[in-house]
C-alpha cells in the first residue's frame, strides 16, 4: 500500500480524498495556489507546497512544480481527483517514467477515451452502439456540410478533445452550420488547443445516462450501476440521481453489460465513467468516457455502500476488487445537487464573494461535500462549485422529501448561489414525475417558482449575523479540538 499520496487538486475532492487516505493511514501532499493559501484542503493535508500565482495554468497546471513536490516529500502515489490534470495522459505518463503511480487508468486508455472520435470507433468495434454522426479525419468544410446533410438537423457539433460543454454547438439548420464549425473550433482550440469536431445526431427528447465502472489490474471489471445527470445548465450537471426512473432491470442489464465492453475495449483500469444517451424510445448509444473519477461519485456510494476513493486507491496499488458483479445490490435512492457560486437569473453567470455565514444540513442519510468555511473567500480563478448535497431515501419519493429538507435547512450567506434554484427543481411536478429529460432547465426554466417562502424573521436574522461577521475578520471556530486549524503546518513554497 501507498505511504504518501500527493493531491494534485484543490476544493472539496481534495478534501474528500485526504479524508479517505487518513481514514486508511496513508499520509497527505496537499499543493495549492496563492488563492488557495487559507483553503481547507491546505489545513487538513500533512503537508503543504505553494506552487504558484492563483491562475490555474501558473499552480495546478505546473507540471514541473508538482513534480518538484513529489521529490521533495517522497510521495508514492498521485491522485488528480477530476479536471486540472486529472484526464491528462501526458502527466501520466510522465509519472510512471518515475516510478509513480497515477491512481487512475494507463495513459493509453486515457489517450484513447480522450479522444471522442477514436473512442467512439473503438467502442463500436468492441459492439457498443454509438450516436450515428461523422468522425472522421477529413475536417473540411465541404465533407462536415455533405455529412451534416447526411445525419439530418438538428444536430450537434462537437470537440473532439475535452469536455463540460466547451465546443458544441447545437445546429438546427444547414444555413447554421457555417457560424456554428467556426464558434465550436475557436472554443475548442481555446480550450483543448485542439480544434478538431465531430458530428452526430442531436434528440430533442433524451436523457443522460452513466455507469460507474471499476477495473483492476486483474482482468476484473465490473459496474456500479448508473446515474442520471439529466438536468443541466450550459450542458453541465445540477442535479443527479440513481437509480435512473427510466431504467428497467432488462434494461439496466444491458446498458451496463455495453458499460463494462467499452472499458475492456481499451483495456480500462481504476475508475471511469461510461456516459450515454437513452432516447425516447428506450434506444441507447455510447457518447464518451470519462477517464476519472466523476463530481457526482457520492450518489453511487450512497446506493452501492462502495467507497470509491478507497477502491481506487487500493486498485491502483495492485490489489484486486473485493467485490464482483454478483456482490453488488443497489439500496434505496440517492440524489446530489450541485451548489454553485452562481446566478441563475442572469444566466447562470459566476459569482464571487466571502462565506459570511454557513449552516450545512446534517442528519441520517444526508452527506455534504464541502471545503467551505465562514470566512472562506470565493474567487474567480476556479470552477464555481462549492460543494456537493447528497441524500439517500429509501426510495425515490423519500430522497426528494429528504432533499427539499436539506436544502431548506443549508444557508450560505455572503455570495449569490443557486440554493434557492435548486429548491425549485426538486419542488417541480416535472422533477417528481421523473421527467427528468435533458431538456428540463430550457423547458422548465421560466416556469420554476419557488417552494414556500422563508419566514421574514429568519431572513433578517441571518442577514443581522451576515452584516457582523462580514464587518470583522472571520475566525475558524477554536471549539473542536481535532480542527484542523489547530494542527501544526508544514508549508513550503516552490514558486
Amino acid at each position: 500500500m501507498f505511504k504518501k499520496i500527493l493531491i494534485a487538486n484543490r476544493g472539496e475532492i481534495a478534501v474528500r480524498i485526504i479524508r479517505a487516505c487518513q481514514e486508511m493511514g496513508i499520509a497527505t501532499v496537499a499543493i495549492y495556489s496563492e488563492a488557495d493559501a487559507e483553503a481547507l484542503h491546505v489545513r487538513m493535508a500533512d503537508e503543504a507546497y505553494l506552487l504558484g500565482p492563483a491562475p490555474s495554468n501558473e499552480s495546478y497546471l505546473r507540471t514541473d512544480k508538482i513534480f518538484e513536490v513529489i521529490e521533495h516529500t517522497g510521495a508514492d502515489a498521485v491522485h488528480p481527483g477530476y479536471g486540472f490534470l486529472s484526464e491528462n495522459a501526458e502527466f501520466a505518463k510522465a509519472l510512471s517514467a518515475k516510478g509513480i503511480r497515477l491512481i487512475g487508468p494507463s495513459p493509453e486508455a486515457m489517450t484513447l477515451m480522450g479522444s471522442k472520435i477514436a473512442a467512439k470507433e473503438t467502442v463500436e468495434n468492441a459492439g457498443v452502439p454509438t450516436v450515428p454522426g461523422y468522425f472522421g479525419e477529413d475536417q473540411s468544410m465541404t465533407r462536415l456540410q455533405a455529412e451534416a446533410q447526411r445525419i439530418g438537423f438538428p444536430l450537434l457539433v462537437k470537440a473532439s478533445a475535452g469536455g463540460g460543454g466547451k465546443g458544441m454547438r447545437v445546429v438546427h439548420a444547414p444555413d447554421e452550420l457555417s457560424e456554428a464549425l467556426a464558434a465550436a473550433r475557436r472554443e475548442a482550440l481555446n480550450a483543448f488547443g485542439d480544434n478538431t469536431v465531430f458530428l452526430e445526431r442531436y434528440f430533442e427528447k433524451v436523457r443522460h445516462i452513466e455507469f460507474q465502472i471499476m477495473a483492476d489490474h486483474h482482468g476484473n471489471t465490473v459496474h456500479i450501476f448508473e446515474r442520471e445527470c439529466s438536468i443541466q445548465r450550459r450542458h453541465q450537471k445540477i442535479v443527479e440521481e440513481s437509480p435512473s426512473v427510466a431504467l428497467s432491470d432488462d434494461l439496466r442489464q444491458r446498458m451496463g453489460e455495453a458499460a463494462i465492453q467499452a472499458a475492456k475495449a481499451v483495456n480500462y483500469t481504476n475508475a471511469g465513467t461510461v456516459e450515454m444517451l437513452l432516447d425516447a424510445q428506450g434506444e441507447f448509444y455510447f457518447l464518451e468516457m470519462n477517464t476519472r473519477l466523476q463530481v457526482e461519485h457520492p450518489v453511487t456510494e450512497m446506493v452501492s455502500g462502495v467507497d470509491l476513493v478507497k477502491t481506487q486507491i487500493t486498485v491502483a496499488a495492485g490489489q484486486p476488487l473485493a467485490f464482483g458483479q454478483a456482490d453488488l445490490t443497489p439500496q434505496g435512492h440517492a440524489i446530489e445537487v450541485r451548489i454553485y457560486a452562481e446566478d441563475p437569473d442572469q444566466n447562470f453567470m459566476p459569482t464571487t464573494g466571502t462565506v459570511a455565514f454557513l449552516k450545512e444540513p446534517s442528519g441520517e442519510g444526508v452527506r455534504v461535500d464541502s471545503a467551505l468555511y465562514e470566512g472562506y473567500a470565493v474567487t474567480p480563478y476556479y470552477d464555481p462549485m462549492l460543494s456537493k448535497l447528497i441524500v439517500h431515501g429509501r426510495d425515490r419519493d423519500h430522497a426528494i422529501q429528504k432533499m427539499q429538507q436539506a436544502l431548506r435547512q443549508y444557508v450560505l450567506m455572503g455570495l449569490t448561489t443557486n440554493l434557492n434554484y435548486l429548491q425549485r427543481v426538486l419542488h417541480h411536478d416535472a422533477f417528481a414525475a421523473g421527467d427528468t429529460y435533458t431538456y428540463f432547465v430550457n423547458r422548465y426554466g421560466e416556469g420554476l417558482t419557488p417552494p414556500q417562502a422563508v419566514p421574514s424573521e429568519v431572513i433578517g436574522a441571518i442577514e443581522k449575523r451576515s452584516k457582523a461577521m462580514a464587518a470583522k475578520q472571520v475566525q475558524p471556530p477554536d471549539s473542536d479540538p481535532y480542527s484542523p486549524w489547530k494542527k501544526p503546518l508544514h508549508f513550503s513554497s516552490f514558486l
